[in-house]
């Protein structure tokens, strides 16, 4: 399916593609840090049975814009915004993992009005401290994304799981070799400058939270406070390392279903 393109009211290019059925509700998906709209390859076959599919690069990733300084949540949630009006999308659902879990917390707080029910997988609420955030952006901006790739896989699976699928490690590795590394940097200025503890009680979407039981980025007890502090809030531990729509695909795919299908 070929990408389409839309320019946001400060002049970013967001790449998408919207897999439009009549009579499906749609389902917007968000990657996480370092990917691209690519990395929900493995959720496709399933959930386009069921959904409408708006998957998108957020900006600074994939084959959107590169805008130079930091990036905000507040702005990588108005893109999505951006992107639902332009495609005259009222309302979706809404799944994000990792920084697209981040952004999911931003529209459930912002634009309730916009979600039926929200996915948020292997994310957190709060990534401090800023120091560690400063230092992963110096590095990716003197040495590029080299400096991170192999560290960064480590934490995204599970040994077990890389010596035994090269075959879903390999796209994801080179979708993470392939960020800019001054996107990787504005959007990690972005999780390094959030903190949605405080707004979590005031998302009203019924929330399906997603953590990895191997996951050492976001790691269960960071799922835990998500489903504790937002009202309707459930958690679902798989697993998984940090990307476990990837490594534990199928459960992941059934287990969102059951969520967004259920009456």
């Amino acid at each position: 399916m070929e990408q389409d393109h839309l320019k946001t009211a400060d002049g970013c290019k967001i790449a998408f593609q919207f897999h439009h059925e009549a009579g499906k509700p749609t389902l917007i998906l968000s990657p996480s840090l370092g990917t691209a709209m690519s990395l929900f390859d493995p959720q496709m076959d399933d959930l386009s049975q069921h959904f409408s599919i708006l998957r998108y690069d957020p900006r600074g990733h994939g084959e959107s814009d590169v805008p130079t300084g930091s990036y905000s949540l507040d702005r990588l949630g108005r893109d999505v915004v951006e992107l639902m009006d332009h495609l005259t999308i009222t309302r979706a659902h809404f799944c994000g993992v990792s920084l697209g879990g981040m952004t999911g917390q931003w529209l459930g707080y912002r634009v309730p009005e916009r979600l039926n029910r929200l996915v948020l997988a292997n994310t957190s609420a709060f990534m401090g401290p800023p120091l560690g955030w400063d230092e992963r952006i110096a590095s990716v901006r003197e040495q590029g994304m080299s400096a991170m790739v192999e560290l960064v896989i480590a934490r995204w699976f599970t040994p077990e799981f890389v010596a035994s699928h090269p075959d879903a490690v390999v796209p994801i590795k080179a979708l993470l070799s392939a960020t800019d590394p001054m996107g990787y940097a504005g959007c990690s200025a972005a999780i390094r400058d959030m903190d949605m503890r405080p707004i979590l009680p005031l998302i009203a979407a019924k929330t399906l939270v997603i953590s990895g039981t191997k996951d050492p980025a976001t790691p269960v007890e960071h799922g835990e406070f998500l489903a504790n502090s937002i009202p309707n809030g459930d958690l679902f531990a798989i697993e998984a390392a940090h990307l476990s729509n990837v490594e534990k695909a199928r459960t992941f795919n059934e287990k969102v279903m059951a969520f967004l299908l259920a009456n």
